[in-house]
């Protein structure tokens, strides 16, 4: 098959962008980032600030096929290029994904487990949800959330009016708290001949509701359960006809069930360990998927853990004496909360691995104390 190189868009122009790049260059491909915020950090390939839409016509002239980095965009924007130019993955993916109504809609048709949920309309119907899921439940607004923001912990129904002051949306969904032992992702690609494959499972560890740790493979992790995760998410992407890099956010209970939290409809922080730990990584193969191209080798090398750098990034030369420490740093200024970059550990044992995590975590101004369900 004679692929010519091709030119392809990106709506966004953050650090998964910047990636997306960094993979793309060796394929031979061009990259055209449109930002709509007005403020574009990847700082690579071409970047069209268009915070107006007026500048869209221009972009589709440059560019073959268009993905995206981030799935809060305007929905009528993404039909309006795909009928013009493909988009992978497909408004469809990007709809769903944004409304968490939606969402556990879809999870519930697909036999998907999830926590127990209500949808509510007033801090009346809040707090009476509060009441039948039993305290404490989280409240997320239905749109509009992500790392965290957008929610609320109610701890008894009384809380309701104070938190439905604060999340200040139209519309929420309460879930019940699960009795988790750890929080884990699958990530999965959809060629556009339907070739799937499937990414060892992650443990990932969360604060304040931002990503800090992702561990893969797990060590403790049966077989079955990855089987299981693996059987969700094909059900996801063979629905939705999907193209490219699908996540899973799950929770995995004592009796090792599954259930499913959220989705994303692209590469995801969770998966930057493949950049370093996996044959293939998450940015490569959904720029192989996208494309036509033959999918790449998941398989993991060896035990590998991805530490986010939030707020400060500390001392990269410190960081990099670590040895097979990767450090994959995002050009942004510091900032509290801000992501500024990731490192990927490698060692041949879990155990290895760990002591690599913790010198690395000393070293990081923000980090919390890293505890994974294996240790």
């Amino acid at each position: 098959m004679n692929v010519a190189p091709l030119n392809i868009g990106v709506l966004g122009a953050g650090q998964l962008g910047r990636m997306l790049a960094l993979a793309g260059y060796p394929l031979a491909n061009r990259f055209t980032f449109m930002d709509t915020t007005g403020h574009p950090s990847a700082g690579i390939g071409d970047v069209m600030i268009d915070t107006d839409q007026k500048h869209l016509a221009a972009f589709l002239d440059k560019v073959d096929l268009v993905t995206y980095e981030f799935e809060h965009l305007p929905v009528a924007l993404v039909r309006a290029i795909e009928e013009h130019t493909p988009v992978f993955p497909s408004s469809e993916a990007i709809r769903i994904c944004q409304n968490r109504a939606e969402e556990k809609a879809l999870f519930d048709r697909l036999g998907i487990p999830t926590p127990a949920y209500r949808l509510v309309e007033h801090a009346d119907e809040l707090e009476a949800a509060a009441r039948e899921l039993g305290c404490p439940v989280v409240a997320k607004s239905v749109t509009e959330g992500y790392d965290g923001k957008g929610q609320a912990v109610l701890r008894d129904p009384a809380d309701a009016a104070e938190a439905w002051r604060s999340i200040n949306h139209p519309r929420l969904i309460v879930e019940a708290f699960v009795d988790f032992v750890r929080e884990v992702s699958i990530i999965a690609v959809r060629g556009r001949d339907g070739q799937v494959v499937f990414y060892p499972m992650a443990e990932n560890v969360h604060v304040d509701g931002i990503l800090r740790y992702s561990v893969a493979p797990m060590p403790d992790l049966d077989d079955s359960v990855q089987q299981i995760a693996d059987g969700y998410i094909r059900a996801l992407l063979d629905e939705l006809d999907y193209v490219g890099v699908l996540t899973l956010e799950l929770f995995q209970a004592r009796d090792g069930s599954l259930l499913a939290n959220e989705m994303a409809p692209r590469v995801h922080n969770s998966g930057h360990w493949s950049m370093d730990g996996a044959v293939t990584s998450q940015f490569e193969n959904h720029l192989r998927a996208i494309q036509g191209l033959p999918l790449g080798d998941t398989s993991a090398r060896m035990p590998t853990c991805m530490v986010n750098v939030i707020g400060s990034e500390g001392d990269p030369a410190a960081i990099l004496a670590i040895g097979d420490a990767h450090l994959h740093r995002y050009d942004k200024r510091e900032r509290a909360g801000r992501k500024l970059a990731h490192v990927n550990l490698l060692a041949p044992t879990h155990a290895e691995l760990l002591d690599k995590v913790r010198a690395c975590a000393a070293l990081l101004p923000d980090a919390p104390e890293p505890r994974f369900s294996f240790e």
